[in-house]
């Protein structure tokens, strides 16, 4: 921040962190003043689901999952067409959505290191990555204080694990986490389960002030487990556009009634007409447990498999219930959304890249962009054979209008496709039409050194395609 510190920021606002452990419940709430305007501001629900594909629901075109509430949600509401996560795995998108900013400003490219993969495949040294959201950046939880929120955060994180980086540092009055890699608690009770119940206990405590919840999911991500009983219901149901998985669907199914718990909860508390309801995903499905299909690729890649997720938003009276919304938004936009709802200030000396889509919601006003982008500095090797040796190698992406760029850092290379024609990117247009990728080619150049972000050319000194791999030794 350029005038004012985070430090300062907390200070003028009043929060003081409140520390809960992972796998327990805390709250601070006593403690914060209303500082309600005359007319109480929405409460703000997000609903953020791991790893869901672009068509893993009813109301995106799925005929074998049953999403029976998230299709209600968005008959209420607005679907978005053209709705884009950051990043085409988890941790940036998360650290996007937080911090209202693309990925060369926070540092956070991908999970884990950016040396993923075969070395001696790699052609370039990637660019370092951060696997802490740094704590001098105002999260969107912070923001919110000033107008009287309570905040909560319950389920994944991935931002960091220890102070200062923990969602009870960043913001968030009561923090719910888990720390084991199972979709079934310690005690036998389903994760998705545990975390809706929590949520609507949140929901139920913060009735008569303003709220943001949190609710980030760790299904459907794998490990792709289920209870028993949802799954044998999809046992002998048939196969449909590429999905067959009866595990993976009973996944989704649990979602589901988590969305349509939260939903049951606000109605009963009459919570429904002043709060804002999103649906989204942080990156395309996985493609070992469903289709993507039109799309191409999957989690991992630039193509629109590995980027474009389903977006939902239900705001009674707001938005027109059953509508459909074409216009490309992206996770960063998020933060700008939830302040102009909430009616908060913007945090003074924070950079933020998104733009409000308040006008989107509603039907009204300008919505003004020239185009979103993409940073992908890192290597993610391949999970299915399919995939050939990588998902992705270093790489950046823009698309404006109705046409999508991506170039590749390692040889330069750059593909061009036009999204209205070719939703599937099976026609690379980039030699048939070089003006036009010269056009976004210099688009997303000139972005770059914007914002600076840092491109790798660093060649790699064990790089050896022709290297074969060593025998693993025996076991005596």
């Amino acid at each position: 921040m350029e005038k004012q510190t985070r430090r300062e920021f907390l200070k003028t606002i009043g929060l003081a962190a409140v520390f809960a452990p992972t796998l327990s419940i805390s709250s601070g709430c006593a403690g914060i003043g209303k500082r309600l305007t005359a007319k109480r501001s929405p409460n703000i629900v997000l609903v953020f689901i791991d790893d869901l594909g672009y068509k893993d629901l009813g109301c995106y075109g799925s005929t074998y999952y049953q999403t029976p509430n998230v299709d209600k949600l968005a008959a209420d509401g607005v679907v978005f067409t053209s709705a884009y996560s950051n990043a085409p795995n988890c941790a940036p998108t998360r650290a996007c959505l937080i911090s209202g900013q693309y990925t060369p400003r926070h540092g956070v490219y991908t999970v884990g290191s950016p040396e993923r993969g075969k070395a001696h495949l790699r052609k370039l040294i990637p660019i370092p990555n951060k696997t802490n959201l740094d704590s001098k950046i105002v999260t969107i939880a912070e923001a919110l204080k000033p107008s009287g929120y309570t905040t909560a955060c319950i389920g994944k994180w991935h931002l960091g694990d220890k102070e200062p980086y923990r969602p009870q540092d960043r913001g968030f009055d009561v923090v719910f986490r888990r720390n084991r890699r199972s979709h079934f608690t310690a005690d036998g009770q389903y994760l998705t389960d545990r975390l809706t119940d929590e949520s609507l206990k949140f929901i139920e405590q913060n009735r008569d002030r303003p709220f943001f919840l949190y609710l980030s999911h760790h299904t459907v991500h794998t490990p792709i487990q289920a209870k028993k009983e949802i799954i044998e219901k999809y046992k002998n149901k048939k196969p449909s556009g590429g999905q067959n998985n009866p595990t993976y669907a009973a996944m989704i199914e649990s979602m589901d009634q988590s969305v349509g718990a939260v939903c049951d909860k606000l109605d009963e508390l009459g919570l429904r007409d002043n709060t804002v309801v999103f649906f989204f995903s942080d990156n395309g499905g996985y493609a070992n447990a469903t289709s993507m299909a039109p799309l191409r690729g999957s989690k991992g890649m630039l193509y629109e498999g590995g980027i474009r997720v389903p977006m939902i938003a239900r705001w009674p009276g707001k938005i027109k219930a059953g509508s459909t919304c074409d216009v490309p938004v992206i996770g960063i936009d998020f933060y700008p959304t939830f302040l102009e709802i909430a009616r908060a200030p913007k945090p003074s000396g924070h950079i933020l890249d998104g733009r409000s889509i308040v006008p989107l919601l509603k039907g009204a006003g300008t919505f003004k962009r020239n185009a979103v982008f993409w940073h992908f500095p890192a290597y993610l090797e391949p999970y299915n054979k399919k995939q050939g040796s990588w998902r992705t190698t270093p790489a950046g992406a823009v698309r404006q209008g109705d046409w999508k760029l991506i170039e590749f850092f390692e040889d330069g290379r750059v593909e061009l496709y036009n999204l209205a024609d070719d939703i599937s990117e099976t026609n690379d247009l980039a030699k048939t039409k070089p003006a036009k990728a010269k056009e976004l080619h210099m688009l997303l150049i000139e972005w770059r050194k914007s914002i600076g972000a840092p491109v790798p050319t660093e060649k790699n000194p064990k790089y050896n395609p022709d290297a074969k791999p060593a025998k693993k030794k025996k076991e005596k």
